[in-house]
Order: structure tokens, then sequence, then C-alpha cells
């Protein structure tokens, strides 16, 4: 079961309401929560290839951040950046490898 969203509204709630409620109600309570096509740890997976392939980095630090409580072991990421290396760009996996080194290796 994927966690109930509210960083919409926790960052944007005053100042975007509208943005808020889409990103907290239909992207991540309806769109992550049909769990019956997707695991929240392959939808984890697909959107950490996704934000590192554009390079939005800090994008791709909270959704590993999400991935490793998805179940995402450190092990997949590191498979998953090696991966996309080649087909998102060497610069780009560097600087995710230094996120994930923050995320798995966090105490």
């Amino acid at each position: 079961m994927v966690q109930k969203q509210t960083a919409g509204r926790d960052n944007l709630g005053d100042f975007a309401p509208q943005f808020a409620a889409l990103n907290d109600d239909v992207l991540f309570g309806e769109v992550w929560a049909k769990e019956a096509e997707l695991s929240a740890h392959d939808r984890s997976l697909i959107t950490c290839s996704a934000l590192m392939a554009q390079g939005l980095f800090p994008q791709l630090k909270s959704h590993m951040q999400i991935a490793k409580t998805n179940g995402v072991t450190q092990s997949e990421m590191v498979a998953l950046i090696t991966h996309l290396s080649f087909y998102a760009g060497w610069p780009k996996a560097w600087s995710a490898f230094a996120l994930a080194k923050e995320v798995y290796l966090e105490n």
C-alpha cells in the first residue's frame, strides 16, 4: 500500500492549491495506487529511470527515497543507474550515483 502523499499540499497548498491537489490526489492518490497493474516497487523503478534520463536530480533524490521505502534495494538502484548510463548519459549516471549513495548509505 502506497503511503498517503501530502508533499503537494505541504509545499504548494497555499500558493498553487489545484496543482497541489492534482499531485497528492491524482498522481499519488490514483495513479500510484493502482497496484494491480504495477507494484509500487516497479513504479519507483520506472519513475527513477524517467527522472534520471531527464536530469531532474532534486526530484530523483526524493523518488529514490520513496523507492527505498517501496522495497527497491541498493543493488537494484545501482543496476538501474548503470543500465541507464548508456542510454541517458554518463554524467547523469555520476550525478545519480551521488544521490543514491546519500539515500542508501544514510543511517
